[in-house]
């Protein structure tokens, strides 16, 4: 029997460029770094990518790519940021993949994630397939391979999400163990109830999906990523390979292997808890050393030990909010314990708002870009390829892909204005801006500058303007701070205007 280990780590951080100067501001918070991408590739995603282990003696011993070793996905904004302004690290995660390939049966370690952490199940399905896509683009880009596992942001998951991943070609998908319900054998056998994270986690799981479709889903050992979260077990690599090598179960029944695996967010190896890129090199460097167990990714797991069990998952559920998806759109109670006391009631009304702008902007969308677009929504799928790539050459080939006939130059600001407006309709929805206790928090804040600059770019579109009822709309987003009033007084005091200084 194969005993294997899986660390994944989910890196990310939200898109924090101003949406008119396509720029990061200097931000104050991040002191002595220029921004918070800055603070945290210098504390963390730079550290992983040349890890020192330590020898008794205190001397380094050995310096690893963590990279290769583990299971990651980053979020593709955040790749965007690294390759411009971190070079050396951007290249060292996408050599690592490469590396776990060789490391790993042809299996590279690297996910894809759903474009800009948009929470999907609360997303209409021409956005979540456009994320997808998104995402997926970004990734083969970036890593020069199909991806064949995803990372659902804040692991919010339904059933709509699952087959539409899995129709885009992706095999496996992670998620916590209480965001399953039910499993029972493939061959035979009656339903059995896993709720309140029950399930084993040391093996995969199939999940019959509404089309008739499957995808493979892993539920990571929840008690091990708490205590590496939470519990101080990064202080120490030792106790970190100790406590992985300790996970496996003596009594198994239907599975030739098994596998413990857990799935944190990676910035806490650095990060949330400094020195925790050492630690997790010298707990790699331990299992990889030892005879007792292999380390893997999922994507070679699956070619040792396929799914002898169904799992039916609990929709509407994530990994951060104990009620579901209901931090996302709703004052659920969900938030971050540093402020007690706050409400959170402003989330609805917040994406009320950002949902009656995208629906009213719509159908202006769609009646322009009919008259310039073979299709108005695949050109927007397709756009993707523009972003990454903006020269004179790929614009060219991405006009003689999507449109009717050869656009004259008015046209095509016209077009490309139009696909603008949706990237900033997407990114409005990126899920920080519903997490945290306030709606003048930075993060949120940055929803209001995307849904302005959308509202401005539509100015400039449509005979219409659609900024006076978003603010009405936002008056009723009461903040906790009484001098920020409400959402309306948020956004008119640094969001409705593009900013004219340069952030350098």
């Amino acid at each position: 029997m194969k005993r294997a280990i899986c660390i994944h780590g989910h890196f990310y951080q939200i898109p924090r460029e101003n949406p008119w100067l396509e720029e990061v501001e200097v931000q104050d918070s991040a002191y002595p770094y220029h921004d918070w991408n800055e603070r945290i590739c210098a504390e963390c995603y730079a550290p992983n990518a040349v890890a020192r282990i330590m020898d008794r003696e205190g001397r380094i011993s050995h310096i690893i790519n963590n990279y290769a070793r583990i299971s990651f996905a980053f979020g593709p904004t955040l790749l965007s940021w690294l390759e411009r302004h971190a070079a050396e690290t951007y290249q060292a995660i996408v050599t690592a993949d490469r590396e776990s390939q060789t490391r790993f049966s042809g299996h590279g370690s690297a996910m894809a994630q759903t474009y800009n952490h948009m929470i999907m199940p609360l997303a209409n399905r021409a956005d979540r397939i456009t994320q997808i896509v998104w995402g997926m683009y970004d990734f083969s880009h970036r890593f020069g391979r199909d991806p064949e596992g995803m990372w659902l942001p804040e692991l919010a998951v339904d059933l709509e999400t699952l087959d539409l991943i899995a129709e885009y070609g992706i095999r496996f998908a992670v998620l916590s163990p209480y965001q399953a319900q039910r499993v029972r054998p493939l061959d035979s056998g009656s339903w059995v109830d896993v709720l309140g994270g029950q399930i084993d986690p040391t093996m995969p799981y199939i999940q019959q999906l509404p089309s008739g479709r499957t995808i493979v889903l892993f539920f990571y050992h929840e008690a091990l990523a708490r205590a590496v979260v939470s519990e101080g077990l990064l202080r120490s690599g030792e106790q970190l390979a100790h406590r992985l090598l300790n996970g496996f179960r003596e009594q198994r029944t239907g599975q030739e292997h098994q596998l413990v695996h857990i799935a944190t967010n990676g910035e806490i190896y650095g990060h949330h808890h400094r020195y925790g890129d050492m630690a997790l090199a010298y707990a790699l460097h331990t299992i990889e050393s030892s005879d007792r167990a292999a380390l893997t990714n999922y994507g070679e797991f699956l070619d040792w030990q396929a799914p002898t069990h169904e799992v039916d998952i609990l929709e509407n559920t994530s990994w951060s909010c104990t009620q579901g998806i209901e931090r996302w759109r709703s004052g659920d109670g969900s938030n971050t314990g540093q402020h007690p006391g706050w409400q959170q009631a402003w989330r609805e009304p917040l994406r009320q708002a950002c949902d009656w702008l995208r629906d009213t902007l719509r159908p202006q969308y769609e009646e322009q870009a009919r008259t310039l677009f073979t299709d108005p929504w695949q050109t927007r799928n397709d756009y993707i390829a523009l972003i990454l790539d903006r020269s004179a050459e790929n614009l060219s080939a991405f006009l003689a892909r999507n449109t009717t006939r050869v656009l004259a130059y008015e046209e095509q600001i016209q077009a490309l204005t139009l696909l603008e407006l949706q990237r900033h309709l997407l990114l409005m929805y990126t899920s920080c801006g519903w997490f945290f206790d306030d709606i003048s928090g930075s993060e949120t804040v940055q929803t209001l500058l995307y849904a302005g600059r959308a509202i401005q770019l539509a100015d400039t579109l449509f005979d219409m303007t659609t900024e006076p009822t978003f603010l009405e709309m936002l008056e009723q987003t009461r903040s906790n701070l009484p001098e920020q009033r409400n959402g309306r007084h948020v956004y008119e005091n640094g969001c409705s205007q593009p900013k004219l200084t340069c952030c350098k």
